[in-house]
């Protein structure tokens, strides 16, 4: 068997894994928090792949600030050591990236059949190109187009502070700020956000209702069955729209802006008629140029892929 290079996309709740050899083989997926670390998981992985397996490298995605050769899980009690990993399992080659670097790397490759355009605009050709995704956490990068090639800027704008635009944002983030201290853009937008908005808006409103997952929340709102539910997946929308025009603007995204993760693809309508896109472009003075720039939400289910085979690409080049 020739020589493999083990691709892996690790956030806070799910780990998968394949392997590239000339093409990408099926990917598996495995829970988080039914392994004690990263390197049991990939020696379940190994195993099932059976004897005779060589791998010639490994490319990692991981949820967490990229420091060297090892980093620490924000979303998970996960830590990822490349020299660990290295030896463990006679790996010549292990690289640690964000999960969101890999993201970021996928951009320039995405068909229209990928993306579900939200709203307006045009893309300038070789324009900047962001990208941010809810999930467990909220991720964050940018495809920077340069005279030597492309580069992608990984970040933790998930962990910026989060700006509110209504009064009634105002008095949900003032809610969790007293629970929590700094109020991030993650701490609403993620899914444990989602769960953070709908207590924090039926204790504005005065209303009890029962602790609820993000799963049950966004299906109630679906439904409309739920009013706090639906305000929390309105409110969740509006703020994430909001957040994404700030990202256009600091990174000049005349390419795109591409909401991924878990989260906002199976909102489905609800997402495409909510207050993102106003939001996204209510910038004052810079509404028209806000305007002419694309927003589309990422429906390829394994984008994360198609960035570890670009990342996995140029290192054998």
């Amino acid at each position: 068997m020739s020589a493999a290079v083990l691709l892996a996309d690790i956030g806070g709740t799910n780990a998968r894994f394949a392997l590239m050899t000339d093409r990408l083989g099926a990917i598996r997926h495995l829970k988080v928090s039914e392994y004690p670390g990263p390197k049991d998981a990939m020696a379940t992985v190994l195993r099932a792949e059976g004897p005779g397996l060589r791998l010639a490298g490994a490319v990692l995605a991981v949820a967490a600030p990229v420091e060297g050769d090892s980093c620490r899980f924000t979303n998970s009690p996960w830590v990822v050591d490349a020299a660990e990993l290295r030896a463990a399992f006679g790996i010549p080659q292990v690289v640690l990236v964000n999960d969101f670097e890999a993201v970021g790397w996928s951009l320039a490759s995405l068909a229209p059949g990928d993306l579900l355009a939200v709203g307006a605009g045009a893309a300038v050709p070789h324009g900047p190109m962001v990208v941010l995704g809810p999930g467990t956490g909220l991720g964050v990068a940018a495809l920077v187009p340069g005279p030597g090639g492309s580069v992608v800027v990984p970040t933790e704008g998930g962990h910026a502070t989060l700006a509110v635009t209504t009064d009634r944002e105002a008095a949900v983030v003032a809610l969790l700020r007293r629970r929590y201290g700094h109020v991030s853009a993650e701490r609403a937008l993620s899914g444990p956000g989602i769960e953070a908005l709908h207590a924090a808006i039926a204790a504005v409103d005065g209303v009890l209702v029962p602790a609820r997952r993000a799963a049950e929340i966004t299906q109630l709102a679906e439904e409309g069955t739920c009013p706090v539910c639906r305000a929390a997946v309105d409110m969740f929308c509006a703020m994430l729209g909001s957040v994404a025009g700030d990202l256009a603007l600091i990174f000049r995204a005349r390419g795109g802006v591409f909401v991924a993760g878990g989260i906002v693809p199976r909102l489905g309508q609800r997402f495409a008629s909510s207050e993102f896109r106003a939001r996204f472009e209510a910038k004052g003075r810079f509404e028209p140029y806000l305007a002419a720039i694309p927003t589309s939400v990422i429906v390829h289910p394994d984008v994360a892929f198609v960035g570890l085979q670009a990342i996995a690409a140029r290192l054998r080049a």
